[in-house]
C-alpha cells in the first residue's frame, strides 16, 4: 500500500523535498539551476520550484543569479545543516551517493536500486530498510564494485549490496531473479553528469 507520507523520512513533507535536499545538501559545493534539478530528479519544473522556494525561505538553501537563471546550492551556515546531512545520507542519500561511487567504474551499462529501499522511496509502507540492494548491468571489475560498496556503506550507514548481471541476462524476462526485480519498484541511478551546470 502506497503512503502519502514519505516512508524514508516521515519528518519531511514529500519524497521530492527529500530528494531535493539530498541532492543539494550532500553536494554543498555544487550549484544547480531549477531546470537541471527537475531533469536530474525526473520531475516537473513547477514542483521543484515550489520545493526550492520553500527551502530558500527557510534558509536551508541559497541562490545566486546568473542572468535569468537562479543557481541553487546548500546553505552550510544553517544551524541544522550538519544534522540534516546525516539524516539525508541515511534516508535519501542512496540516489546521490551511489552514482558518485559507481561513476567512473568502466563497463557499467545501467544501475538500479531495487528491494525494500526502492519500495520505501516509492511510498510502499514497511519497516526501515536494513540494507540497500543495487543491481549493476554490465561486466564491471568486481573489485572496483566491492570498493564502491564499502565506500557507500560507510557513507550511508546501511549495508550496500551490489549484484551484477550481464546485458543479455537483464533482457531475459524468463529468468526468475530478473523478472522478480522488474515486477517491483526499482530506481535507475543516473551515472552521467549531463544535468550538472
Amino acid at each position: 500500500m502506497k503512503s502519502n507520507v514519505p516512508t524514508l523520512a516521515p519528518l519531511l513533507r514529500t519524497n521530492l523535498q527529500g530528494d531535493v535536499l539530498a541532492l543539494l545538501l550532500l553536494n554543498p559545493d555544487r550549484e544547480w539551476s531549477i531546470t537541471a534539478l527537475a531533469e536530474r530528479l525526473g520531475t516537473n519544473l513547477p514542483s521543484v520550484l515550489r520545493e526550492v522556494n520553500r527551502l530558500l525561505a527557510g534558509g536551508f538553501l541559497r541562490e545566486r543569479k546568473v542572468g535569468r537563471n537562479r543557481m541553487i546550492l546548500a546553505s552550510e551556515e544553517h544551524p541544522l545543516f550538519r544534522p540534516l546531512v546525516q539524516m539525508l545520507e541515511y534516508s535519501y542519500g542512496p540516489l546521490v551517493v551511489l552514482p558518485e561511487v559507481l561513476r567512473g567504474i568502466s563497463k557499467i551499462e545501467l544501475a538500479y536500486i531495487y528491494g525494500s529501499w526502492a519500495a520505501r522511496h516509492e511510498g510502499i509502507a514497511g519497516p526501515d530498510p536494513a540494507d540497500i540492494d543495487v543491481l549493476v548491468v554490465g561486466r564491471p571489475d568486481r573489485l572496483a564494485l566491492a570498493d564502491a560498496a564499502e565506500v557507500a556503506t560507510r557513507r550511508l550507514n546501511r549495508e550496500v549490496n551490489i549484484r551484477t548481471v550481464a546485458r543479455d541476462s537483464w533482457q531475459d524476462d524468463n529468468e526468475y531473479f530478473i523478472r522478480s526485480i522488474k515486477e517491483r519498484p526499482m530506481l535507475e541511478l543516473d551515472l552521467e553528469r549531463r544535468h550538472e551546470e
